[in-house]
């Protein structure tokens, strides 16, 4: 998980959360938070907050009646996540890797992951993990994406990118799309003990003000760019112009509607 986090530095955390919450994830944390069963006195662990998109709706749903803890092990991420929370002490943040939570057993009643569980160095340990520190009756609830194929923004965006860099490519957009099988993920929960377990495809959309607004997010909201920049760095304004063509023709302009899908699952620790 290190490694895959460790390039979200630099500006990429403001573009990441001014380009592409509302363009891939503002609806599926607004789906994955209705899902918590909040109630008084809650504690929620937040693995892989990134930006906070989660943590901000888990605050404002608790209203004040428990307490979020949020985790990443990305510190620029966390910078950014602190600045966009509704009130100060809404939150806790402590940096912290999800294969290896330094939380005590039955800490807490609900942990939630968006879009986090891909880029685990262990899957099952961070399965593992979750289970462990959930109280009897806990909620876990995370999501992951579909597959590329459903996703047409991350695959103009992946096709563009290769038609730059025909050998030697940035592989980012190979990697968030590619651990998309229910059966998988349901096995993986039941492995690590839990009960109930739930996994269904979710389809949304999401939305950019325009085509390239969207690809300034898509190139520069992610590691790709630092890909890009270590490569081609000279290719970058041609590819982002290309980038947003080729969007607008598929997709549309001002705005920009993205068809999103994803696999959201719950499940119980007994």
């Amino acid at each position: 998980m290190a490694d895959a986090t460790a390039a979200f530095v630099g500006r990429i955390p403001e573009q990441y959360e001014r380009y592409l919450a509302s363009l891939f994830f503002n609806p599926y944390a607004d789906d994955l938070v209705a899902r918590l069963p909040a109630r008084e006195d809650m504690d929620v662990l937040e693995v892989a907050c990134g930006t906070g998109i989660v943590t901000r709706r888990i605050v404002e749903r608790l209203g004040g009646r428990g307490t979020v803890v949020a985790t990443d092990l990305n510190e620029a991420m966390f910078a950014h996540a602190r600045t966009r929370l509704p009130g100060r002490g809404d939150a806790q943040y402590r940096t912290v890797d999800g294969v290896s939570l330094p939380f005590e057993t039955s800490s807490f009643d609900a942990v939630v992951c968006q879009f986090g569980l891909v880029f685990f160095s262990d899957k099952a340990a961070g399965a593992r993990e979750a289970f462990r520190v959930l109280r009897s009756g806990g909620t876990y609830l995370l999501n992951v994406w579909d597959a590329l194929e459903r996703n047409p923004v991350a695959r103009l965006t992946h096709e563009t990118i290769l038609k730059f860099f025909p050998t030697d490519p940035p592989r980012f957009y190979t990697i968030p799309w590619s651990y998309h099988d229910p059966a998988a993920i349901e096995t993986l929960l039941r492995d690590a003990g839990f009960a109930d377990v739930r996994c269904e495809r979710v389809v949304k959309q999401g939305g950019s003000p325009s085509a390239a607004d969207a690809a300034t997010g898509l190139v520069e909201g992610n590691p790709v760019y630092g890909e890009i920049m270590q490569r081609r760095p000279e290719a970058l304004a041609e590819l982002k112009a290309a980038l947003a063509t080729r969007l607008a023709q598929e997709l549309g302009d001002r705005p920009l509607r993205a068809p999103l899908s994803a696999l959201v699952a719950t499940a119980r620790r007994p």
